[in-house]
């Protein structure tokens, strides 16, 4: 970000529209958690939701993708085909599908906090499969395995102690809680529900840690996103043939339920998604995370005033390990590319032309290690918090 002040539009440097962009990221984001909660509340299907939502996600992406990466997408094989299915399985059916079960028995603001757990066990799968190096010796490797148990303990916290309420929300200050959403939460299981988020962020965080083989192979960030959204549609469809039996769950009953899935699919998967790519290119992908906890503060005033939501002791306990655990592994990912940047250029040594040669050419540099490869661009890395972008 460097030259980040040099970049101006309308007068605005582009420091100062990467955090207008990432600001408004998070308000479009919160507003996608109390979205899905007031479309369960009005009854819409859990099953016809994401189907609707990926379609609209998916013709918003294919025409991107297929003239922006033209020349850097391969030919499509049936071994890229079987691992872009395993992507969808992973990364949207059981994503979106344990978000929305979880989200009906919680409530958007623990759902968006618990959220916040994914770059540690992202970590925590990475350095399980040994793509991920973890040092102990060092400030950073330890932090990022601190941060992991605190996300762990926060999560758990969240799951396993409910506790007494500490705020009550106001009586659907604007009007948009109906009878069901104000109906005692004694019908819901909240514990199942933790249960439910936490295997959406394993979802989350195994599809991070297996798209990024593929994207070596597949280094085209858009179509590699446009082939999982197709699978996932057709993996949605199938489940919903057997499972959604009610025809009249296909159809909109109100304007509301057309403009939640408008909202999911145009905004949460669409715009949010352009602009999230944007913000990393510029930005890079600690930058974009280090706002996440923003979202859960938005996501918690906007349930309160939409939904009357009720914060419990327990939830803003874990809320606040959980956050503490993601800072605490963003700033050791950050020491550690600040450690690797300092050895490498130390590492590079300069042997300068032989002087008894008399020859006039140019110095010649020898590295004692492998010089690290420039990073990829973000259209050919997985995004680090995604949310629900896909």
């Amino acid at each position: 970000m460097a030259d980040a002040e040099g970049r101006r539009v309308c007068g605005m440097p582009e420091k100062a529209q990467l955090h207008v962009a990432m600001l408004a990221l998070q308000f479009g984001y919160a507003g996608f958690h109390v979205v899905s909660r007031l479309a369960l509340n009005m009854g819409i299907s859990k099953l016809v939701f994401p189907v609707y939502r990926n379609i609209i996600a998916l013709c918003l992406l294919v025409p991107f993708a297929y003239f922006l990466e033209k020349k850097d997408r391969p030919r499509l094989t049936l071994s890229f085909a079987v691992q872009f299915f395993l992507l969808a399985l992973c990364g949207i059916t059981a994503n979106q599908g344990f978000y929305l079960l979880g989200l009906d028995n919680t409530s958007p603001t623990f759902a968006s906090a618990i959220q916040n757990s994914v770059p540690a066990i992202t970590f925590a799968m990475a350095a399980a499969l040994r793509i991920e190096k973890v040092r102990l010796d060092r400030r950073d490797g330890v932090a990022k395995v601190a941060g992991t148990l605190a996300c762990v303990a926060g999560a758990s916290v969240i799951t396993l102690y409910k506790g007494p309420t500490i705020f009550g929300g106001p009586e659907a200050a604007l009007g948009l809680l109906d009878d069901k959403a104000a109906a005692p939460n004694d019908l819901k299981n909240w514990t199942l529900g933790c249960v439910y988020l936490i295997g959406h962020c394993l979802s989350w965080s195994g599809w991070l840690v297996l798209q990024a083989p593929v994207l070596k192979k597949y280094p085209a960030r858009l179509s590699v996103t446009s082939y999982t959204c197709f699978f996932g549609v057709i993996q949605f469809l199938i489940i919903a043939a057997f499972m959604e039996r009610d025809a009249d769950a296909w159809k909109f009953h109100s304007g509301s339920e057309l403009f939640t899935i408008l909202y999911a699919g145009f905004i949460a998967s669409g715009v949010a998604f352009a602009v999230q790519i944007w913000c990393i290119d510029r930005g890079g992908p600690v930058f974009v995370a280090v706002y996440q906890p923003v979202q859960t503060l938005v996501v918690a005033i906007m349930a309160s005033l939409t939904l009357g939501e009720k914060f419990y002791l327990g939830g803003i306990i874990g809320a606040v390990l959980i956050i503490a655990g993601l800072y605490l592994v963003l700033w050791g990912k950050s020491q550690e590319r600040a450690r690797l940047a300092r050895e490498s250029s130390r590492d590079a040594v300069v042997i300068p032309p032989d002087a008894a040669a008399g020859t006039a050419a140019a110095p010649i540099i020898r590295s004692a290690k492998l010089q690290a490869p420039p990073p990829l661009s973000s259209t050919t890395q997985p995004l680090l918090l995604p949310s629900e972008n896909v």
